[in-house]
């Protein structure tokens, strides 16, 4: 059995300005005053990042825009965003954390998995260095955590999210029924507004009600991968392992774009996904390589992310070929809710040409040909030019 832990900053960008503001000899902690980061207003960011405790008692949540947060409090203290010092103090924490194991998956700047399996014969049981833990992040970097503590990665994810700040949660499958089943439908990992929308008009409510459907009336009705996902999560099953982050990186091609507005039409995160796919295949051609598998990457406007992937039957390393998979995840995966992220990447790289391919009867190999072609020398422009200085024309 694993032992998995999950940590999760309390109001990570707040925390660590906060953090930084006294060290430079700051005479307030503004994470015991109404205060929160936010972004600019003339941009897509013009909205709430992160908040205090004392904010939350005005209401203040997290992606609320900025003329509503200041309604509700006007007295609020608003701090710009910094991102390089965010990811100076995520490499400390990943530090500390890199003393009890090296299996460490980042899921975002202020959150990670440890599979801690292992390691008990060193640091004791998960349990006990979960307090360890949470104390040297206190003691020596300045800001508190919560961590889940669970036998696989959705589980300690879920006790991650239970009561805040700086707590530790266990949520082992035999402590499902009591502690997660009540919950309402939404609070499981993965179920946003529309889904919960989607289970309620069939009488499902709580995550017990989701957990005792049948999977297969959850399939129609959320679609065959999605409804067998939420079937698994309500009922604690999950067995992705914690990749470590330079595993993924060494193995991957990647591009995400955060919209300038929400995205609630397949045709137009269709034209998003054609660029991505674009930006993906350039630089996949660019090192000679063929790609096996295609994912994509959403995440809604309640900022919650969700991946597909699909293996590629042949590798493939053109635009079109990439742009074709990467539009039929999406239609799979796609639960209709408002979008204000996506992403294309690809993975299992191989040297271009030497993975076996296999054509079906009806491939038209000269056609392919001519498709590589084609891409090939608008690499050529865009290297020489620039990459704007030749575009499609559905992305004018």
């Amino acid at each position: 059995m694993r032992s998995i832990l999950h940590i999760d900053v309390n109001s990570a960008y707040l925390s660590w300005t906060a953090v930084e503001l006294l060290k430079a000899g700051g005479a307030q902690d503004i994470r015991r005053i109404p205060s929160a980061i936010a972004g600019d207003p003339r941009a897509r960011h013009g909205i709430i990042l992160a908040k205090s405790e004392p904010a939350k008692q005005y209401g203040i949540k997290t992606a609320m825009t900025l003329a509503e947060a200041r309604r509700r409090c006007p007295g609020l203290a608003l701090y710009p965003p910094d991102h390089a010092l965010y990811r100076a103090y995520s490499d400390r924490m990943y530090a500390l954390l890199s003393e009890y194991t090296d299996v460490i998956e980042r899921f975002s700047i202020d959150e990670c998995w440890l599979d801690y399996t292992g390691s008990e014969k060193i640091f004791g049981a998960p349990l006990e260095a979960a307090e360890k833990i949470a104390s040297r992040m206190r003691g020596e970097l300045g800001f508190t955590v919560n961590i889940g503590v669970s036998v696989n990665k959705l589980l300690a994810k879920m006790a991650s999210e239970m009561e805040k700040p700086d707590r530790i949660h266990t949520l082992f499958p035999e402590e499902i029924p009591e502690k997660m089943w009540p919950l309402s439908a939404d609070g499981l990992f993965g179920v946003g507004r529309s889904t919960k929308d989607a289970l309620a008009r069939v009488g499902l409510h709580t995550i017990g009600d989701v957990a005792h459907a049948d999977a297969g009336m959850l399939r129609q009705l959320l679609k065959p991968v999605m409804g067998q996902l939420v079937h698994d999560h309500a009922n604690g099953v999950d067995d992705t392992p914690v990749i470590r982050e330079e595993a993924r990186a060494e193995k991957s091609i990647g591009h995400s774009t955060t919209t300038p507005r929400d995205v609630r039409t397949e045709e137009e995160a269709m034209r998003y996904l054609l660029s991505l796919s674009e930006r993906c295949g350039l630089r996949l051609r660019e090192a000679g390589l063929e790609a096996g598998v295609v994912s994509v990457e959403l995440k809604n406007t309640s900022f919650y992310t969700y991946r597909h992937q699909k293996k590629q039957a042949a590798p493939v390393e053109t635009t079109t070929e990439i742009y074709e998979q990467a539009c039929e995840i999406f239609r799979e995966m796609w639960r209709g809710d408002d979008l204000r992220l996506i992403g294309v990447s690809l993975s299992y790289l191989t040297s271009a040409g030497t993975a076996a391919q296999q054509l079906s009867l009806f491939d038209d190999p000269s056609a392919s040909e001519r498709g590589k072609a084609l891409e090939e020398m608008q690499d050529e422009i865009r290297k020489k030019y620039g990459k704007d200085a030749i575009k499609r024309g559905t992305l004018l």
